[in-house]
């Protein structure tokens, strides 16, 4: 299936990023006022996909992203709702723990989703495109040939300069691996602001956010951490229906296993990220 790029044009102005709501709604309702106390417009706010997830409520949180009107793009959960299939496409390894929760949480979100819903996540395009501060920004959700790669910081440049390379861009912004990071090299860049629907495994509740600035005619980033009700999305996932682990990794800001990690990553457990 050809690939859908939506060309947003030139943006200026700060530019919220952000990735992995999974269904959490308070951390998306944070985050919108996060944007509005900063007066950054809705159509500068974009995120790296997976609006849907491990937490309880999709339905509202798809509903709110709606009303506030900010950009998305497809990430795996997206494509395999809209298309009907039986399993997230989030490319776990078989019989891994991650794999085991995804039978829980894939097919309770899947239950409660409208089928207005499920119209609008079928709108979001494979990737975005803009300028900015004169660089070219692509989004992509794993990287652009896959939407389910883990791309970290500990990723060899390599594999991040064939996205760079296809996309003809200077900065890329992509999701899906659950962790904020840059990475900087041969003048690009590789931006992931992290996701807001669980912690980065780094010991906090907090969780994370990118903002984009134009500062003397240059492009700059910033990592922020978002403070938001997760004592009651923690309550709202012990419903008997969403994995335990899940919930609890909601307040000690421990994932359950560090499976999908590579060595360097997986050593960093529990010990705080600087950005």
């Amino acid at each position: 299936m050809d690939k859908t790029i939506n060309n947003i044009g030139t943006l200026s102005g700060k530019v919220l990023l952000f990735g992995g709501v999974y269904s959490n709604l308070q951390a998306l309702e944070a985050l919108k006022a996060i944007a509005e106390q900063q007066n950054i417009a809705p159509e500068n706010c974009i995120c790296t996909g997976d609006v849907v997830g491990y937490c309880a409520q999709p339905e509202e949180t798809v509903q709110l992203l709606k009303i506030w009107n900010a950009k998305s793009i497809l990430g795996n959960v997206e494509i395999q709702l809209t298309e009907g299939e039986a399993d997230c496409g989030c490319d776990f390894i078989e019989g891994s723990r991650c794999d085991g929760f995804s039978k829980l949480w894939y097919p309770y979100a899947q239950s409660k989703l409208s089928k207005n819903s499920i119209a609008y996540l079928a709108t979001f395009p494979d990737h975005i495109y803009f300028n900015y501060a004169n660089k070219k920004v692509t989004v992509v959700h794993g990287d652009y040939f896959n939407v389910s790669e883990f791309i970290f910081k500990s990723t060899d440049w390599n594999i991040k300069a064939k996205t760079i390379d296809a996309t003809k861009s200077d900065v890329i912004v992509a999701g899906h691996c659950g962790l904020p990071f840059n990475h900087e090299q041969d003048n690009k860049l590789w931006l992931n602001p992290g996701v807001i629907g669980m912690p980065a495994n780094d010991g906090s509740p907090q969780v994370w956010y990118a903002i984009l600035e134009e500062i003397n005619g240059e492009m700059k980033f910033t990592h922020h951490t978002l403070d938001y009700n997760y004592k009651l999305t923690n309550s709202l996932m012990k419903n008997g229906l969403l994995p335990e682990e899940y919930a609890r990794t909601i307040v000690t800001g421990i994932w359950d296993n560090t499976e999908i990690l590579p060595a360097i990553e997986s050593g960093l457990q529990g010990f705080g990220i600087n950005l």
